[in-house]
């Protein structure tokens, strides 16, 4: 059975190995049993499911998903931790944990090479690459589901809604593709050492017809949130991109929208257009 983080545990096993948390890297590390068992129960694990772990830290996770029967996909980049989970885990699970050190924005599956496979992903995200990642993410292939431990504040960026403030590129390619099955605050209490923000755990799933923009698309939707506050018609006069975004502007007045709508306000679906038929 699996060693099922608490704090004692987490903190004797970093004495006993020689680590410490990074705050650079931004490791905080689960101590609570209930949310570990959470997360696996959110991303509907079955045995033999193919799994990408990112940050796997000292395997909390990693334990439960390798005792379901789960093929792990992980990257870590801390040194230490690399090899702890590779003396530790890797030895005993040779056949069904794969293991890489790496940064996750370089390899956003870690070493897994889809072939069109369904997979799934369990991450516990650093708050510096959450949106960047996320975002190589969703350039495919897809993931079927995602169970995604966020900072509070990235989460509720992640959901989003338009006419929102926080509505962003990140959160209209989340909802082109994916639907927020669920989503539970966890308390800083639950990590050590204890950040100074709360967390969240986001469920994904994704969307039968999940849609995905092309580079030019989604760096032209970059460029107009850029200038959030501006009209839409100004800011596509002002700046360069494919000559798609001309015809979606006439698509979008003809729609209703005035030219004097701010990026945040237009519609998801008035933006899924951008992704052709």
């Amino acid at each position: 059975m699996a060693t099922y983080p608490t704090l004692k545990v987490v903190k004797t096993l970093l004495q006993r190995h020689g680590l410490a948390p990074r705050k650079r890297l931004g490791q905080n590390f689960l101590v609570e049993a209930n949310i570990a068992r959470k997360s696996l129960q959110l991303a509907d694990i079955q045995q033999d499911d193919t799994i990408v772990e990112i940050g796997p830290g000292l395997g909390a996770l990693t334990q439960l998903l390798l005792e379901a029967g789960c093929q792990v996909f992980a990257i870590e980049m801390d040194a230490g931790l690399h090899r702890y989970l590779d003396s530790v885990l890797a030895s005993q699970s040779p056949d069904s944990f794969h293991l890489m050190q790496g940064d996750a924005m370089d390899h956003p599956l870690a070493s897994l090479t889809t072939h069109g496979g369904t997979f799934k992903i369990v991450a516990n995200l650093p708050y510096a690459i959450s949106t960047p990642w996320l975002d190589a993410v969703l350039s495919g292939p897809l993931p079927s589901r995602m169970v995604l431990m966020l900072q509070k504040e990235a989460a509720d960026r992640f959901v989003a809604k338009p006419g929102t403030g926080t509505f962003g590129p990140i959160s209209l390619f989340l909802k082109c593709a994916y639907e927020v099955d669920a989503k539970h605050s966890v308390s800083a209490q639950c990590f050590y050492p204890t950040p100074d923000v709360g967390s969240a755990l986001l469920s994904l799933k994704r969307k039968s017809v999940p849609i995905l923009f092309s580079p030019e698309i989604k760096d032209g939707i970059r460029q107009i949130f850029r200038q959030r506050r501006k009209q839409i018609s100004s800011i596509l006069a002002k700046i360069e991109v494919v000559p798609e975004f001309e015809s979606w502007l006439k698509d979008l007045i003809n729609s209703g929208f005035s030219p004097e709508t701010r990026p945040e306000a237009i519609t998801v679906k008035e933006w899924e257009k951008l992704a052709g038929p």
